[in-house]
């Protein structure tokens, strides 16, 4: 089956190992960077490659699992499923690196999709990147999650960056502990407004993206 096609699961499953001994996801570094690129800017977003797509995502109902109690006969999907690696975007509105930070989204309780592909490039604004950590940051005011690959890194009772992390706050995710030149990652961030049993009566931002490198 082809990777970008979803299917929604019609029963409850359990994970695939207890929860507590899921592997910790990779925390990226506290110390100072020894280069950042920002991908809010044209330059930035040029040096990697990235094109972004976006695309508003919306809440579908659709059945319960059949295993729910007898009450609940629907519940809540989200459409599209952008997270997928390989997912076609193609007929998505392209934005602009500098338009990253625009209002997105109808206010109050509002999803969007922002995806991207990075591919590493031998030297980036005068820093040689072979070999280097590379962490991926973003801000989304106001919830984020972040997929890599078609995996967003996470793991129960533990710090997981790419799950959300708070109001406003960033999302750092390891991409590589010592990349390669050429190296691809394929993007996919859902953003979230919120309070979502508070609906804001604002919009969605994305308020920070950019590309740390460690040695």
């Amino acid at each position: 089956m082809p990777a970008n096609i979803y299917v929604r699961p019609k029963a409850s499953a359990p994970p695939a190992m207890p929860p507590q001994l899921m592997p910790q996801p990779p925390i990226a570094p506290l110390v100072p960077p020894v280069h950042v690129v920002d991908l809010m800017t044209a330059e930035g977003s040029a040096a990697f490659g990235a094109r972004w797509k976006g695309m508003e995502a919306k809440l579908v109902e659709c059945p319960a699992l059949s295993d729910a109690m007898p009450e609940f006969r629907t519940t809540y999907d989200i459409d599209p499923h952008a997270e997928l690696r390989g997912f076609d975007d193609s007929a998505w509105p392209e934005i602009a690196a500098t338009e990253l930070g625009a209002k997105r989204g109808g206010g109050m309780v509002s999803f969007f999709w922002f995806r991207t592909t990075l591919t590493v490039p031998a030297n980036v604004m005068g820093f040689a990147t072979n070999g280097a950590k590379t962490v991926l940051t973003v801000n989304v005011d106001d919830y984020a999650e972040v997929w890599v690959d078609g995996a967003m890194p996470r793991a129960a009772g533990r710090p997981s960056p790419a799950t959300i992390q708070g109001f406003n706050m960033p999302n750092r995710l390891v991409l590589c502990d010592a990349v390669a030149v050429g190296e691809k990652f394929e993007i996919a961030v859902f953003a979230i407004n919120g309070p979502i049993s508070a609906a804001p009566a604002n919009f969605l931002w994305f308020r920070e993206a950019k590309i740390e490198f460690y040695r």
